[in-house]
């Protein structure tokens, strides 16, 4: 199933997206589906409600409706840093030997044709073509071999980095959390439509491919990261896991490459479809 959050005149709720891009109102269907994906991922019955829901609901033509992230406000959004060799190598690092963890703020998320800001105090703003999981239980403690019991699905980010401040700040979290600054989605894929294995991931720069790998390339996979997370803290339905970036990234470019105003950045992953973004300059009133 693929699950969407979409706003239709002026309403924003839950659907789905048939594999041929149809777009389902599953609320029109059943008026109990919750009309946040958060609340969707709380209820035990969620996702087969909405499954047995996309089986009688409606369609609404997908250009008529805007594209929100399908978790628009995660309660948590974490990341992985230096999670492929190649870029580990290409930053000039050492492999690490545990997951190397940051959180992104809830307010960087936006949806699929979102714009992307390019800020008012700094010009440093890279790529990062990532896969995301999304939490479908509570998880606490959880083994990696379990781990796939504990996801709703996956779906495609972009871990947009500022990389003068993240460089400034010793966490990294400055210069991963700006406003904008994590696009997500079209679509939570659940694990029985797809499997990471070794999907391609690929980002473009207007056409330009920036980044190209395959996930199985991940030094920490899904199982691993679950295992550490939620060996220090609860994992809960609709938090975000963004797993880590190839090699590819603009500050490793020689000269440096970084987004600006007019371009368009797109992150394609196998088996998941594509995310796409305009990059804009910060409006004088964000």
């Amino acid at each position: 199933m693929r699950l969407v959050t979409f706003t239709h005149k002026g309403e924003t709720r839950t659907g789905a997206l048939t594999r041929t891009g149809h777009l389902l109102d599953l609320r029109a269907a059943d008026p109990e589906i919750p009309p946040t994906m958060i609340e969707l991922l709380w209820r035990d019955d969620g996702i087969e409600r909405a499954r047995k829901a996309a089986e009688a609901s409606p369609e609404i033509p997908p250009a008529d409706v805007r594209f929100e992230a399908p978790v628009p406000r995660p309660g948590k959004v974490l990341a992985i840093g230096l999670n492929y060799r190649d870029h580990a190598a290409e930053s000039g690092q050492e492999i690490p030997q545990r997951p190397v963890v940051f959180a992104k703020m809830p307010t960087c998320i936006v949806g699929p044709g979102h714009p992307v800001y390019v800020p008012r105090l700094s010009r440093a703003v890279d790529w990062e073509a990532e896969l995301c999981f999304v939490i479908g239980r509570k998880a606490r403690y959880v083994r990696a071999a379990e781990a796939r019991q504990y996801i709703a699905g996956y779906t495609i980010g972009n871990d947009i980095s500022v990389r003068d401040w993240q460089i400034h700040s010793p966490t990294w979290m400055m210069g991963k959390g700006f406003d904008t600054h994590g696009p997500l989605g079209p679509a939570i894929v659940t694990p029985d439509e797809f499997e990471p294995g070794n999907a391609h991931i690929r980002l473009f720069v207007n056409d330009d491919m920036k980044q190209s790998s395959t996930v199985d390339q991940l030094i920490f996979g899904v199982g691993e990261i679950v295992e550490y997370l939620s060996a220090g803290f609860t994992l809960e339905p609709g938090d975000v896991v963004y797993t880590g970036t190839p090699a590819g990234v603009g500050v490793a470019s020689r000269p440096p490459q970084f987004l600006k105003a007019g371009d368009t950045v797109r992150v394609e992953i196998e088996g998941l479809g594509a995310l796409e973004n305009p990059v804009v300059e910060e409006p004088a009133r964000a």
